[in-house]
């Protein structure tokens, strides 16, 4: 597997189509990191490490509304391997008009597009969520 983020972006998006309240995988630092992101900004309900066998594993919970709706309604992965998409703070696009988040790479770790912005730093744009 050469994209390990779409990867883990696919899962949650699969998972909440069929109403899964857990969604299981491979672990790794960057994955934690980024979820760790969408924890603090409310778009997943827990994460969590397991351990299966002698492999590491990440448990993400998965959040949904009063009426049964999954919390995110999209996912959309914006820098991939064959394309990197770098963008300067000020640059940093919005997700539906500010109803979504980007998630940034920087030089001061994973990041929200807010918190990029008022911290001034610029990076690699991993995903936008909404």
């Amino acid at each position: 597997m050469t994209d390990t983020i779409s990867d883990m972006l696919t899962r949650i998006r699969n998972a909440q189509a069929v109403k899964k309240t857990e969604v299981l995988l491979p672990f790794s630092n960057f994955k934690f990191s980024l979820g760790k992101v969408l924890l603090e900004e409310g778009w997943i309900k827990s994460l969590d490490t397991k351990q299966e066998g002698k492999f590491k594993q990440l448990s993400v919970g998965l959040k949904y509304s009063q009426s049964g709706e999954p919390v995110i309604s999209g996912v959309l992965r914006v820098s991939k391997p064959g394309q990197r998409i770098y963008s300067k703070n000020s640059q940093i696009p919005a997700v539906q008009g500010g109803f979504g988040t980007t998630i940034i790479s920087t030089s001061r770790g994973l990041m929200t597009d807010k918190k990029a912005r008022t911290s001034k730093v610029g990076g690699e744009i991993i995903c936008q969520i909404w």
